[in-house]
């Protein structure tokens, strides 16, 4: 599922003897959100007919590691765009506990996310909703030939966001950009869908921007913690950044929602402190401001958003559904920090790309 690279890398100068496959994913991703897409028109049929036909009572995301912050961030936007109560729960929660969090009574819809389709916990969750027959299961990943993809009602494989690297980078935005496109195709937003179809374009020029941009940041090993806050649908992409930061560079990182930043986690800000705002349209106004009390106590900012950031997205779409352009700068950040530090960001410390339980 993924080979071992190796490098030598320039510091400073950009330049390496072998790419790793951390780096060709990130910056072939765009091809994998446009598969997103198709995988989703393929099956959009099926999946609008699974919807109108049954009158779930509950819809649980849920996922492991990345595709656990990929559930939060895709259970967000599907309730805000359809207005079906979604509730997250880690897989293995579901196993251990499902009381806290199926309710009983009528039938409830399960979305799994993975990106090998074979992870334990996942799989386990899955097989006893379907022993429960508590509803239908709807599977997102990359692996269409693994256990949990037979165990849906209905599977989205995505092939071309394979990784061989163990963290998650192509493979996460190519699941969430067809999850986005799955709120939109059920709420009805043929317009939504239609401009999805301009995300590969802008994702390859963002990539192309803004690469020279986040690698010195990546660079500065003065910086020793990285905070990262986004509310709302970026939450849970704030909460992957963060996981790319750790697992890649082994640096203290931890996600917020903006305005809960200052309430304590904001007496760390400081000189070695970098605070990443994934900001948006609807609330700028108040993500802008802790970013300036931010700033006040000396510590680092980075935005990103539409407009009026340091990494500007221009992509004149709906707020709902250019979320994933969050995520290159920022998986590029924690790429190059990796390799200030001498690490090989496709073998991260102590990970493996699936995580097998004997259950």
């Amino acid at each position: 599922m993924f080979l071992t690279t190796t490098f030598v890398y320039n510091k400073g100068t950009g330049t390496m003897n072998t790419q790793t496959a951390t780096y060709n994913e990130i910056s072939s991703q765009p091809q994998a959100w446009q598969a997103a897409l198709d995988a989703v028109g393929r099956q959009a049929e099926a999946l609008q007919q699974l919807w109108s036909k049954k009158d779930y009572s509950q819809v649980v995301f849920t996922g492991c590691g990345s595709t656990y912050y990929l559930a939060l961030a895709a259970a967000a936007l599907f309730q805000e765009l359809i207005g079906q109560a979604v509730r997250v729960s880690p897989a293995g929660e579901l196993v251990m506990y499902p009381a806290t969090t199926y309710s009983s009574g009528g039938p409830a819809l399960l979305v799994a996310f993975s990106r090998s389709a074979a992870t334990t916990e996942t799989i386990q969750a899955a097989k006893n909703f379907r022993q429960s027959q508590s509803g239908d299961v709807l599977t997102i990943t990359n692996y269409g030939d693994q256990p949990l993809a037979e165990m849906g009602t209905i599977t989205i494989d995505i092939p071309e966001g394979q990784e061989e690297s163990v963290a998650q980078t192509r493979s996460f935005a190519s699941m969430y950009v067809a999850a986005s496109a799955l709120a939109a195709l059920l709420a009805g937003r043929d317009d939504l869908l239609q401009a999805m179809q301009g995300l590969p374009e802008l994702g390859r020029n963002l990539i192309a921007r803004y690469e020279a941009f986040v690698q010195p940041l990546g660079e500065n090993l003065k910086l020793d913690r990285f905070y990262f806050l986004g509310s709302g649908p970026r939450y849970g992409l704030a909460c992957e950044a963060n996981l790319k930061m750790k697992e890649m560079t082994l640096t203290h990182s931890e996600p917020f929602h903006f305005l809960e930043f200052r309430h304590g986690p904001i007496s760390m800000a400081g000189p070695t402190a970098l605070v990443i705002g994934l900001l948006s349209d609807s609330n700028h106004k108040h993500e802008a401001a802790v970013l300036e009390d931010v700033r006040q106590l000396g510590g680092k900012t980075l935005t990103l958003g539409e407009g009026d950031t340091d990494i500007t997205f221009n992509s004149q779409l709906p707020e709902a559904i250019r979320n994933v352009l969050y995520l290159p700068p920022l998986q590029l950040l924690a790429y190059y920090r990796a390799l200030a530090k001498g690490l090989n960001p496709d073998r991260p410390n102590n990970l493996e790309s699936v995580v097998r339980l004997a259950w």
